[in-house]
């Protein structure tokens, strides 16, 4: 599948950039929040460096949106690289207890290294950071408890950097998305388009529509396409599943059935599915 060329890095993408690197210095522990339905395209192949020896908690954000079945492949799949995984649907709360203690379990070596200085316990730093709209601010949100980052349904809402308090135990850095200056992966940035976690002016609706048609099919999801617009996807490639649903249905108008596609998708209105399985890796 020949995938369309995909470039994005806003200008306060770059400061938020410089700003997380500075504030990481005063970080405990790192939240990284990533998308259920592509956990490996919406890894940023930096934080490690970035973190360092820091603590991470990995969090799949979106469960609702992948069968609990596939849900179970990627907990095994990441305990087996050691990584203990924490799913989340930060829309309706689900799994935030789990996050907010592993995230005070994290720092908790923090103070214990600062007892034996004779120094107070503080409350524990920790940043949240991940691709732009993963659900970072609806996650904060339900970790504090309320509404207090704005949070949307698009790339690129939060600009700034902040400091928020949980509780007595755990401070919060809001971060806005990251994203690599260059995306040198294109399959995987197509994927991020698919999933809307990449800014809308990057992208042509055609051709990312259509290579979600693509993996649809890879992963043997064809069927899902056939139930839902009556047209079979066996055997064309995604450029003429939407040439030829066009035709037969949207008065040959192509841009009216990539965004259709790519918002049922987006939505869950085709179902859970999954753009990414642990066995192709």
């Amino acid at each position: 599948m020949s995938s369309p060329s995909i470039q994005w890095y806003p200008g306060h993408i770059a400061k938020a950039e410089k700003q997380l690197k500075e504030q990481l210095k005063r970080v405990d522990v790192v939240l990284e929040v990533k998308d259920a339905r592509i956990p490996l395209a919406s890894h940023h192949p930096q934080v490690a460096d970035w973190i360092g020896e820091k603590p991470k908690v990995s969090i799949l954000n979106r469960m609702d949106m992948i069968p609990e079945s596939i849900q179970r492949q990627w907990l095994e799949w990441f305990a087996n690289q050691g990584t203990k995984t924490y799913f989340t649907n930060a829309k309706q709360g689900k799994g935030i207890k789990a996050v907010k203690s592993a995230a005070q379990a994290a720092g908790s070596a923090m103070n214990q290294r600062r007892r034996d200085r004779g120094m107070r316990p503080r409350p524990v730093r920790a940043v949240v950071m991940g691709f732009p709209n993963v659900g970072k601010s609806a996650l904060i949100n339900r970790l504090v408890g309320k509404k207090i980052v704005v949070s949307e349904r698009r790339a690129g809402v939060t600009r700034q950097l902040r400091w928020v308090r949980i509780s007595k135990e755990i401070e919060l850095l809001d971060a806005p998305g990251v994203i690599p200056w260059k995306l040198h992966n294109q399959e995987n940035a197509v994927k991020l388009a698919i999933c809307e976690d990449i800014g809308e002016a990057s992208y042509d609706n055609q051709l990312v529509a259509a290579a979600m048609v693509d993996f649809m099919m890879e992963l043997d999801f064809g069927n899902i396409l056939q139930a839902r617009y009556g047209l079979d996807p066996e055997s064309i490639t995604g450029e003429a599943y939407i040439h030829t649903l066009a035709e037969k249905r949207y008065q040959n108008d192509k841009e009216r059935v990539a965004r259709q596609l790519l918002h049922d998708f987006r939505t869950g209105a085709m179902g859970a599915i999954p753009l990414e399985l642990p066995t192709q890796k």
